[in-house]
């Protein structure tokens, strides 16, 4: 019998210096996403969001060079302020992506929240480092807009891939 290889999964965490219903909103609100949203450099000129469970969304994101592409997916589970899950899918994708799930899960630490995100499986380790680092700077970017919400404090990460 062998053995099935381990499913390709992102798991990172964060905290930011804001409380769990504020970093929620940053997490859903359309104009507070578009803030944080995406690598560096990146911007999202267009954010449709219908939060309910099977509400779908959809992303416009535009690189510092080239064309704007779309990602959208579905809202499987909404527990505000605790937990978030959705479908991902690029709307122009490359041959290796497949639709993967997002789970972010919100606990108040006193001095902020720490979200703890999953997301898979994804069918390559190209793709799942490609999410890694997207991801990471989403994280850096959403801990100074918690900031820029009105509270202080030190926001760290740290990277639990598996």
């Amino acid at each position: 019998m062998s053995e099935q290889p381990a499913a390709l999964v992102l798991n990172l965490e964060c905290t930011v210096p804001s409380p769990p219903e504020t970093t929620f909103l940053l997490l859903t609100e359309p104009a507070r996403l578009a803030e944080w949203w995406g690598p560096h450099g990146f911007s999202i000129p267009e954010v449709d969001i219908n939060l309910v469970a099977g509400g779908r969304y959809r992303f416009r994101m535009a690189p510092p060079e080239g064309e704007p592409f779309h990602l959208s997916g579905k809202f499987l589970e909404i527990d505000p302020p605790w937990r978030l899950v959705y479908t991902f899918a690029w709307e122009e994708p490359a041959p290796d992506d497949t639709e993967t799930v997002v789970d972010l899960s919100l606990t108040g630490t006193g001095t902020g929240t720490r979200v703890v995100l999953s997301q898979g499986p994804f069918l390559t380790e190209e793709r799942l480092e490609l999410h890694r680092n997207g991801w990471s700077d989403s994280f850096e970017k959403l801990a100074r807009a918690a900031g820029s919400a009105g509270r202080s404090g030190a926001a760290g990460s740290r990277d639990n891939a598996r």
